[in-house]
């Protein structure tokens, strides 16, 4: 028997494979969806959702990838519980492999695979992610913690930038970096140590992150590397920013990707790769905004561009 060829598969559940999902079903393109380990993406993690249009009292990150999901399932869009393991993009229909083995072919691809923070691995930052205390998105979580102490953990831009946006809401911000100066840019750096709200712990690592049994961050205990010595900043809140890695690594080298490993868009495009009828979207590509908002917006384009490409080719 024939494998079936689908007009287009989406790889990724998040904000920005879900609108895909949405578009691409309403042009009655019949999408067939392929969920990772994580339906719905980096967003379900986030209790509430207060920066995505048209909640004025914000929405619990679930529910909002929950709806999307209702949503791209009224219009005809199918889901499949499936790791996409390798893909050979060099014949057509373009080809993806299943862990299990199986083949999905496809005339048009939109991979929306998200990126997956860098964590530090230390006790109680896995039991109170998302929601209890610890976090990888000031934009995202800075405004509950008004008035509060936290903790940024870093030492590169991100870090720096993290810092200074949640001096808008804590009354003070520990920015706890392994060396003695940041690795930020000079403007960034500067920027970061001159702010009367930002405390520097320099030359120290986090090792435990305190609360655990109470279900929400206590304090965050700090070793300096120098001394040995140990300490406790005592913090509601911990913004990890150690950089992001990117979920590409199955259609790699099929897919270009910059130094960072992020997929790298064809010049003039945010969402056309090097493959023709093979589209990317959301924080697989974009390392810069990390938004849902943005995420949502790509996942649009992304098959806006598959509708018009089917549609010159014959799909």
């Amino acid at each position: 028997m024939s494998t079936p060829v689908e007009n287009v598969v989406i790889v990724g559940t998040g904000c920005a494979g879900l609108t895909a999902a949405i578009y691409t079903a309403r042009s009655s393109l019949n999408p067939l969806v392929l969920e990772g380990p994580l339906p719905g993406g980096q967003l379900t993690t986030t209790s509430e959702v207060e920066n995505f249009p048209g909640f004025p009292h914000g929405v619990d990150g679930f529910m909002l990838t929950q709806n999307m999901r209702e949503q791209a399932t009224r219009f005809g869009t199918r889901f499949e519980q499936a790791l996409v393991t390798a893909v050979d993009f060099t014949v057509n229909p373009r080809r993806l492999t299943l862990d299990g083995g199986r083949v999905v072919l496809a005339k048009a691809v939109i991979i929306a695979t998200g990126a997956s923070p860098r964590m530090t691995g230390i006790p109680g930052e896995k039991e109170l992610y998302g929601g209890k205390g610890v976090t990888t998105c000031a934009t995202c979580d800075g405004a509950f913690y008004r008035n509060m102490e936290v903790a940024v953990l870093g030492g590169g831009d991100s870090a720096a930038e993290e810092a200074l946006f949640l001096t808008r809401f804590a009354s003070k911000v520990y920015l706890v970096h392994r060396r003695d100066s940041l690795r930020a840019s000079k403007i960034m750096a500067e920027r970061a140590v001159a702010h009367p709200k930002i405390q520097m712990v320099w030359d120290s690592v986090p090792t435990e992150v305190l609360g655990v049994a109470e279900g929400s961050v206590s304090g965050l205990k700090v070793k300096n590397l120098k001394t040995g010595t140990a300490s406790v900043l005592p913090v509601k809140g911990i913004f990890v920013a150690i950089g992001h890695v990117p979920n590409t690594g199955p259609f790699t080298p099929a897919i270009a990707v910059d130094e960072g490993g992020y997929f790298k868009p064809e010049s003039g495009s945010q969402v056309r790769t090097n493959v023709a009828g093979v589209y990317v979207a959301g924080d697989c590509s974009d390392h810069v905004y990390r938004q849902a908002i943005t995420a949502a917006g790509m996942g649009c384009q992304a098959a806006i561009e598959v509708e018009r490409w089917l549609a010159e080719h014959g799909g």
